[in-house]
């Protein structure tokens, strides 16, 4: 591609690289130039302007722009493209659900041309239906049509929707004298609405091994929220062990995300149990939700994942906490 300034007369064909105002009206950048315009501009007595004129083997950005978009989703279900303008196409989330993203193969489309670029959400973000997971922008007027074969090929089916798995759940919630009673219940009945979930039941026992035991083992939903009126602050406290006592494991407590620490995630049987930090009561963003999103949305979920969302994991600053002193 030739980018700078000619003749008005030779330009047809060009792509005007800058908005001129004219008395018909404003000829905006990006246009195809053809005769009429030229007739307008000389008319004006507009002699030079400055344009981009493709070469042979140049693709235009919007051709451009549509084409990497269909290369990143490939066959992948729950996105869809919106129509090229500007050399700009939009990924949307047809419905709730996950982003999974092939962070190497992104980086490597991003790679291969300053001029075609790709720009996302985080991995693993939580969406809602139409909206934004990922936009395709190519910033020149055209790019080679090498370039665009091998930014296609290193991206190709690098973005996936995840859609929810799990259609029910179960919350039971632990009571202490002087607690926050079932505060905090709309808060998670929202989290799990956004993710179409319905909440099913919401048991409130004592806060005790063998109440909670109890209620763990006669939950029968497809997923288990445990959220207790005492901050879990063991792998061996009432919760923990209540889990065990009921058939199932604990594999993982605590987790590198502030707010956010004091959850625990495990399973009894096929059915995933989160025990919620007592921040879940609230619904700002904390790290039960990342956890959660993901659960529900059918990603297994590792102590290696947990230890992982540490980075950026701060998601809050909390205003009672210590500072440290000024020197």
């Amino acid at each position: 591609m030739r980018f700078g300034p000619v003749e008005t007369a030779q330009a047809g064909g060009a792509v005007l690289a800058h908005s001129i105002a004219l008395p018909s009206g404003r000829l905006r950048k990006g246009l195809r130039l053809e005769p009429s315009h030229l007739a307008e501009l000389q008319a004006e007595g507009i002699e030079q302007i400055i344009v981009a004129q493709l070469s042979a083997g140049d693709v235009d950005e919007n051709t451009a722009a549509a084409q990497v978009a269909r290369a990143v989703l490939a066959d992948h279900p729950h996105l869809t493209m919106t129509k090229a303008f500007t050399g700009r196409v939009n990924l949307l989330a047809d419905g709730p659900g996950i982003v999974h993203l092939d962070v190497a193969a992104l980086e490597a489309l991003n790679a291969v041309h300053p001029m075609i670029t790709l720009a996302t959400v985080p991995p693993f973000q939580q969406m809602a239906a139409g909206g934004m997971v990922a936009t395709i922008k190519i910033i020149s007027y055209a790019v080679a049509d090498h370039d665009l074969d091998a930014a296609c090929e290193a991206g190709r089916g690098a973005i996936r929707m995840l859609p929810p798995q799990i259609k029910d759940a179960t919350l039971i919630i632990t009571e202490i004298d002087g607690g926050a009673g079932d505060k905090g219940k709309k808060a998670i009945a929202d989290r799990l609405s956004a993710l179409d979930v319905t909440l099913k039941d919401i048991v409130i026992v004592p806060h005790e091994i063998s109440a909670l035991r109890d209620a763990i083992a006669k939950a029968d939903t497809a997923l288990t929220l445990v959220l207790t009126g005492s901050a879990t602050s063991d792998i061996d406290d009432v919760a923990p062990q209540a889990l065990r006592a009921a058939g199932g494991e604990v594999s993982r407590f605590g987790m590198p995300v502030d707010p956010g620490n004091l959850l625990f995630l495990g399973h009894r049987g096929d059915t995933p149990v989160i025990g919620l930090p007592g921040c879940a009561r609230s619904p700002a963003l904390n790290g039960a939700d990342w956890v959660l999103s993901r659960v529900i949305c059918g990603v297994d979920v590792t102590p290696r994942d947990i230890a992982g969302m540490g980075v950026g994991g701060l998601l809050k600053e909390i205003a009672t906490r210590p500072q440290p002193r000024r020197g």
